[in-house]
């Protein structure tokens, strides 16, 4: 384990062992105990009751977060003729076809997420060893591999986030900036938890949310009271 700096160290000294923290008060504290000379990204960590060595409780999917993530997003659409002029005309930063994937062969790689045709996949495929360990094969269960890619540009670039629980059950995922207002910051999760709680496998036994935290890039992770989810904004 990496040792930890002494701003960290006098961050975490202000996170009380064992506290459950309301939703409102970690968000709180998350920020005050930001210390970083950079916007830090606000991360939740959802730990899920879930074997995903499980095909039917491997918990994946996407959400538009009502005041998106703070972070600008480069999209690359693969797609030609009538959907190429749409994902320009909503703001793809990269669009193209046969050229771009031979960019991508060539070890191109300037893009934050990909949009694909359906009738691309058979080239885009020959890609999936490149962006498949990425996170960037686009993906029909996430959205990204439609016709609509106009509505897909637009709803990645407003701060639409993937979710995935890793081999430990644990989804990490962006809500925010540190210099987000805690109500927007709690207005993420809410949604982020709210569609968590949507997708629970009827397979999944016991518990299924067992703990969340929340922390910043550089900061300590703060416990929530998991119980809290009706009225996230209360103490």
């Amino acid at each position: 384990m990496p040792k930890h700096g002494k701003n960290y160290r006098n961050a975490e000294a202000k996170v009380e062992a064992g506290k459950l923290y309301a939703p409102k008060q970690a968000m709180e504290l998350v920020k005050e105990l930001a210390q970083a000379k950079f916007d830090e990204t606000v991360e939740a960590s959802i730990r899920l009751g879930v074997d995903t060595r499980k095909a039917d409780q491997n918990i994946r999917g996407s959400i538009s977060l009502p005041h998106g993530t703070g972070k600008s997003v480069r999209v690359a659409v693969f797609a030609e003729g009538a959907q190429a002029a749409e994902a320009e005309a909503a703001g793809a930063d990269i669009v193209g076809s046969d050229d771009l994937v031979a960019q991508i062969e060539a070890g191109n790689i300037d893009f934050d997420a990909a949009i694909a045709t359906p009738n691309m996949m058979g080239k885009v495929g020959r890609l999936g060893k490149v962006l498949g360990p990425r996170g960037l094969m686009p993906n029909p269960k996430l959205g990204t591999v439609t016709m609509e890619v106009g509505k897909m540009v637009n709803e990645l670039k407003a701060g639409r986030v993937e979710y995935r629980a890793d081999r430990y059950g644990i989804c990490h995922v962006p809500v925010g900036k540190v210099s987000f207002d805690v109500q927007k910051l709690v207005e993420n999760y809410q949604a982020l938890i709210s569609e968590i709680l949507r997708v629970k496998p009827s397979t999944a036994k016991g518990r299924y949310v067992k703990s969340v935290a929340f922390s910043s890039t550089m900061g300590p992770g703060v416990k929530v009271d998991t119980t809290k989810v009706r009225n996230l904004m209360e103490d």
